[in-house]
């Protein structure tokens, strides 16, 4: 019985947002919001993940910080302009090439922070 309950709330949301003005205006500010609060707890989480790991980063050296930071940097773009590489060819390959070279980037300071 609950699980009826359940699919007819599902159903009139669904309902509401199809047929009523703005429904589809508010369902793109609710999946907007969401997205914001996604990012935001995203963005929380990797600064406690720094202040936590900050010492053994600095212990990395300049050098292959400055990778790691680099890596993530390209990451963080390439999945930024990922709408954009996708609509050709050459993009994708590029998109797979940097994703995968920001991979590596990770993977390499990683490895370094693990052979000490």
């Amino acid at each position: 019985m609950r699980t009826v309950v359940n699919v007819a709330i599902i159903v009139a949301l669904a309902a509401l947002v199809a047929f009523l003005p703005g429904g589809g205006v508010a369902a793109r500010m609710f999946v907007w919001a969401l997205a914001l609060a996604f990012w935001g707890a995203l963005a929380w989480f990797v600064a406690r993940l720094y202040r936590q790991y900050r010492d053994d980063i600095y212990g990395l050296g300049d050098r292959m910080r400055a990778v790691l930071y680099f890596s993530i940097g390209v990451a963080v773009i390439t999945v930024a302009a990922t709408e954009g590489l996708w609509e050709s060819p050459i993009g994708l390959l590029a998109w797979f090439a940097l994703v995968g070279a920001s991979i590596y980037g990770v993977f390499a300071a990683w490895r370094q922070y693990r052979s000490y």
